[in-house]
């Protein structure tokens, strides 16, 4: 029996040490590659594409996981990618992912790369722009995929790469896009994934620091459309009709009592914003008709059924008290984003020993939606966030995401590269040793509970 102990206590030892060396040979190779990386990331930068017509980003994507030995599948929801690295050793199925598509938004930043590409979007000329960081995405997950096909003898198990389309929509919704169609063409199939990890850029969080939150990270998003019908009349004589806008008016004031009053927000919190109402087009005639159209963010399947439930009524109910009708329709958009907890929980100290006990922080659930959410739905998916600020700037004095000032400090997208990689290797480690724990060498903190 002690023979038996002291074999399994060398078996343990060895596997460690193992691990430890293929984590500095990442470390190594990804600095090693920074600058490769930078180089991808300002390419793509110059050279947006909106969803579903990320051509050229697909296509220099597909030539460099073929120029590393790895499996391509092309055109996968039109302009998806999926790279399939088989490890030399036995082990889980992993999935990476990156968005690819930029935004319809005219950049402002005086950048040798900035971009100057323009579209037609909704009918109106605009620019086109990586507003919101997915040119690193790529450029990141472009880097683990070298990087970890040159460990692919000691990798164990395989790696799927998903490169992925329209993220941030298109604007015919019939059509196939984004991770719901990803997923629809069974990106997660064939081998089946057992877990699937993300990171998204942030321009208000300092370089070189990871956050994360688990359970709901980011909001399901859906969106609301309200029509009221009144009775026209002329506007010196309101008495005569029934007047939408005042109705129109009514309802959102009521609607702000959702959010105030109906939801627990010690629970989740909730958000329902009506961002336009239209009706009307004279000063003297009161309309017989007015739209209005807003987002509803939630971060929970009930609590999501019951703010749905709860505009239905307010809406229809004062409507009804105006002698007006009121027609509600909400259109389903990205479900939660949704941090296994189990997964997160062992994968914290994988973090943690990446990027520094001091460089990763819990953070609040965001109110903002990102369709990571579908494979999750799926499989067990941990999505956490990279530092793309500068150091000495503060968040307040940086622009967000989606906006035309929009910029990223480079100097973190190497801690990303091994922040996916080290994921793939301590996922493999939980697995070979029955998820009993993760198989990192760093030392237990209070972020790794």
């Amino acid at each position: 029996m002690r023979s038996f102990f002291l074999c399994l206590f060398l078996g343990l030892s060895v596997a460690a040490q193992a691990q430890s060396n293929l984590k500095k040979t990442i470390e190594t190779a990804s600095k090693s590659i920074e600058q490769k990386v930078i180089g991808w990331r300002r390419d793509f930068h110059e050279h947006p594409e909106l969803g579903n017509e990320e051509f050229r980003t697909a296509k220099i994507v597909a030539d460099h996981l073929r120029a590393l030995g790895i499996e391509v599948q092309e055109n996968v929801a039109v302009t998806g990618v999926i790279g399939i690295l088989k490890g030399g050793k036995p082990g889980p199925v992993v999935a990476l992912r990156a968005d690819m598509d930029g935004l319809p938004v005219t950049e402002r930043v005086d950048v040798p790369f900035k971009s100057k590409v323009t579209a037609e979007y909704n009918g109106q000329k605009t620019g086109v722009m990586h507003a919101c960081g997915h040119d690193s995405h790529v450029a990141i997950l472009m880097g683990v995929a070298e990087v970890l096909s040159g460990i692919r003898k000691d990798l164990p198990g395989t790696v799927k790469f998903i490169f992925q389309p329209a993220e941030e929509g298109i604007l015919d919704i019939s059509k196939p896009f984004g991770a719901d169609g990803m997923v629809k063409a069974g990106c997660l199939e064939n081998p089946k994934v057992e877990a699937i990890f993300g990171l998204h850029i942030n321009s208000q969080t300092p370089a070189g620091m990871i956050t994360y939150k688990s359970g709901p990270t980011m909001a399901a998003v859906d969106a609301l459309k309200i029509k009221i019908k009144g009775k026209q009349t002329h506007g010196a004589y309101p008495w005569s009709g029934i007047d939408p806008i005042v109705t129109a008016s009514q309802i959102v004031l009521g609607l702000q009592t959702i959010v105030s009053r109906n939801v627990k927000l010690i629970d989740n919190p909730a958000v329902v914003t009506v961002g336009a109402i239209h009706g009307g087009i004279r000063n003297n005639i009161i309309p017989e008709e007015v739209e209005m159209i807003g987002t509803i963010r939630t971060l929970g399947k009930e609590q999501r059924t019951f703010v749905h439930k709860r505009i239905e009524e307010i809406a229809v109910n004062i409507a009804e008290s105006a002698g007006a009708v009121a027609t509600v329709k909400i259109e389903k958009g990205y479900p939660v984003t949704y941090n296994d907890p189990e997964l997160t929980r062992k994968m914290v100290m994988s973090l943690e020993e990446t990027a520094g006990e001091a460089n990763l922080k819990i953070i609040p659930a965001v109110m903002g939606a990102e369709d990571f959410s579908y494979y999750q739905e799926k499989i067990p998916g941990l999505f956490f966030f990279l530092g793309g600020m500068d150091p000495d700037k503060k968040p307040e004095d940086v622009a967000p995401h989606h906006t035309p000032d929009f910029y990223l400090n480079e100097t973190g997208f190497t801690l990303g590269i091994r922040a996916l990689s080290n994921l793939v290797l301590d996922y493999a480690g939980t697995v070979e040793q029955g998820a009993a724990k993760p198989a990192v060498t760093g030392k237990k903190t209070k972020n790794s509970k």
